[in-house]
């Protein structure tokens, strides 16, 4: 039974293994005219949230089985909606912050009365209602972007690859002779024609890049395997550019839980840059090692590097470094944003390291996989 408003009573859920606790708590509740439920430790209580989609849980910390703490981490996953308050009589001010950190709302300390109940219901049904209405607007939101970016496929996108495959055709001479200082221009409409669809199709993929999306689709992968197709795939180009292009060998299987896609972007992205901006006869060198709960994977080349002063801007939307050594290389300024959307959908994260004119690495962190 799921309940995605509030236009219907109200329903509760406490999970407390005190029976004088729960039927006390359900009296009051049921005398105000609101639905309750009660769970007499974690494990069942837990099993009550997946079922009934409450409104508000309220969450013993102290329960034998599974701990109150648990529940709400758990209760977090099934749904972040769900408001939960802790009322326990053991409460510190430090058991209070870790509750709060681990998606309590508010917290009850024992033994408390029907007025401090009631109140600190109604603070919580205002807060499951104003849930509810962003996560409405929200989904709102996504409809209109995804209308949006088709609208934008279509209108945009299909006339430019249309005018880009006519302009193949005239300077193929198809279409009859054309004069060289003609063949020039219809050259530099070629190129601008390019750049536009490539600013387009960065455009789309980083509004596509829904880290929640991302998520549903995590399997466990073995992201050496993943370099190394991505390596192969990219050698050709690595090698008209006179790079070095490799993956530094390990002997480990390194498992991270992801989605093979969108992982393949991330890492084809830094790859790129570490071809494109890199010198001649230069090297791009992916190394990975475990490092704690987590796979870290260092792409590094031996490129122009970039200044002290834009590394903080490198991951923001369009933004590219202004220098006399990128001018004549192409670009959008969304591949890294395209790129720290995929890690924080993964629950990592990125770093760069440069020295100007020497080298650069990018360090991305992912959790390892079970």
């Amino acid at each position: 039974m799921e309940k995605s408003n509030l236009e219907q009573p109200p329903l509760f859920l406490i999970i407390d293994d005190e029976q004088a606790i729960c039927d006390s708590c359900a009296a009051v509740f049921a005398k105000d005219g609101y639905k309750t439920e009660t769970a007499m430790d974690g494990k069942t209580g837990l099993e009550k949230v997946q079922q009934l989609k409450p409104d508000i849980v309220f969450i013993d910390l102290k329960m034998p089985g599974i701990g109150g703490m648990e529940v709400l981490k758990e209760i977090r996953q099934i749904d972040p909606n769900i408001v939960s308050i802790v009322i326990t009589g053991y409460g510190t001010i430090e058991s209070a912050v870790e509750s709060m950190k681990l998606g309590s709302y508010d917290y009850l300390p024992k033994p408390f009365t029907p007025d401090e109940l009631r109140s600190i219901t109604k603070r919580g049904l205002e807060r499951r209602r104003l849930l509810i209405e962003a996560e409405s607007l929200r989904k709102e939101k996504e409809t209109m972007q995804e209308k949006f970016i088709s609208m934008v496929s279509h209108q945009l996108r299909t006339p430019l690859v249309a005018v880009q495959e006519y302009l193949e055709v005239i300077l193929g001479g198809m279409a009859g002779k054309v004069a060289v200082e003609q063949k020039h221009m219809l050259e530099r409409i070629q190129i601008r024609i390019s750049e536009l669809l490539s600013l387009i199709n960065d455009w789309l993929s980083f509004s596509r890049t829904d880290r929640s999306k991302i998520s549903q689709k995590f399997k466990p992968l073995d992201i050496v395997s993943l370099l190394n197709e991505i390596v192969n795939f990219m050698q050709p180009v690595a090698q008209e550019n006179g790079i070095d292009l490799k993956v530094v060998p390990t002997n480990s299987i390194l498992v991270v839980n992801g989605d093979k896609e969108s992982l393949r972007e991330l890492f084809t992205n830094l790859i790129s840059n570490g071809i494109n901006y890199n010198r001649q006869e230069g090297k791009v060198k992916i190394a990975l090692k475990e490092e704690n709960s987590n796979i870290v994977v260092k792409v590094s080349d031996t490129g122009i590097g970039i200044p002290d002063k834009d590394i903080p801007f490198i991951f923001d939307e369009f933004y590219r470094v202004k220098s006399k050594e990128v001018r004549g290389i192409p670009g959008t300024g969304l591949g890294l944003s395209i790129a720290r959307r995929i890690v924080e959908a993964h629950r990592g994260t990125i770093n760069v390291e440069s020295k100007l004119g020497e080298s650069t690495t990018f360090i991305v962190s992912l959790p390892k996989g079970r």
